[in-house]
C-alpha cells in the first residue's frame, strides 16, 4: 500500500499479474534470443515490467526498499549463452551471496516466495555455526522453525547443498549436527500457476509468507548478520 505526501492511504496499484506475463516468460523459455525479446518488448514493458514495479510500489512501506534485477545473464563465466534470465525476480536484499531478506521469483511455471538467507557468504556461516553451537541461540532458531513448520513454511538449508559432515570443529554427535552442515537457512513456499495470481489478491499471498518470515529474517541479523566479503555483481 503506498501513502499520499499526506500520510494518507492511497489507493492499491497492484492489479495482478497478468496472463501476458507468463505467457512472455513460457515463450523465452522456448526462443532465448534477442529477436524474440525485440519482437515482444512491449509485452515485457507493459504485462511483466509494470506489474512488477506496481507490486513494490505496494510492499514497500511495509517491506522496506525492494529491488528486481535485470533481464539479461551476465553469460561471462557460463557455458550457457542464453542471453536473458527466463524469470522475474524481486528481492529486499542488495546481495545474492550473504543477502539476508524476502524474495519473489516469477517463471512460466509459477510463484516462488522465500525468506531467510539463501546463500550465506563464508564470514557469516562461521557466525551461523556459532549461534547453532550456543544453547540460548540455537533454542530461538529452532523455535522459529517450530512456529514455521506449523504453517506449512519449513526452514531450509538455502540454495547450496549441505556439507556431508559435521564441519571441523564440531563434535559428529552434535545435537544440532544436521543444521551445522547447513549453509543458508530459508524458507521456500512454491505455488504453481493459478487463477488466483492475476488477481489484485495476489499480493496478500506474498505479504503473508514474507511476514511470517520476519522471525528467521531477524535472528539471521541479530547473530549471524551482514558479510564483511565485498558483495558479488548482481544482475539487477
Amino acid at each position: 500500500m503506498v501513502t499520499t505526501d499526506d500520510g494518507a492511504r492511497a489507493t492499491p496499484l497492484f492489479e495482478g499479474f497478468p496472463l501476458e506475463l507468463f505467457a512472455f516468460l513460457e515463450g523465452l523459455e522456448k526462443d532465448n534470443s534477442k529477436s524474440y525479446w525485440e519482437a515482444n518488448r512491449a509485452t515485457w514493458e507493459i504485462s511483466v515490467q509494470e506489474p512488477v514495479q506496481r507490486l513494490m510500489a505496494d510492499l514497500e512501506e511495509e517491506f522496506g526498499p525492494l529491488r528486481t534485477f535485470r533481464p539479461n545473464r551476465d553469460v561471462r563465466f557460463s557455458k550457457d549463452k542464453s542471453p536473458y534470465k527466463t524469470w522475474v525476480g524481486v528481492t529486499t536484499s542488495e546481495r545474492a551471496v550473504g543477502g539476508v531478506g524476502a524474495f519473489l521469483r516469477l517463471d512460466a511455471d509459477g510463484m516462488r516466495l522465500a525468506g531467510g538467507a539463501m546463500v550465506m557468504a563464508p564470514d557469516q556461516i562461521q557466525r551461523f555455526r556459532a549461534a547453532l553451537d550456543n544453547e540460548a541461540s540455537a533454542a530461538e532458531f529452532e523455535e522459529i522453525g517450530r512456529r514455521l513448520a506449523d504453517r506449512s513454511l519449513p526452514v531450509g538449508p538455502g540454495r547450496e547443498p549441505p556439507l556431508k559432515r559435521v564441519p571441523t570443529g564440531y563434535a559428529p554427535d552434535h545435537p544440532r549436527a544436521e543444521l551445522l552442515r547447513w549453509k543458508g537457512a530459508v524458507v521456500v513456499k512454491e505455488y504453481e500457476l493459478a487463477d488466483w495470481m492475476h488477481r489484485p489478491g495476489a499480493i496478500d499471498t506474498v505479504r503473508e509468507v514474507w511476514t511470517a518470515t520476519k522471525p528467521l529474517k531477524e535472528w539471521i541479523e541479530a547473530y549471524v548478520g551482514e558479510s564483511s566479503t565485498p558483495a558479488r555483481r548482481r544482475g539487477r
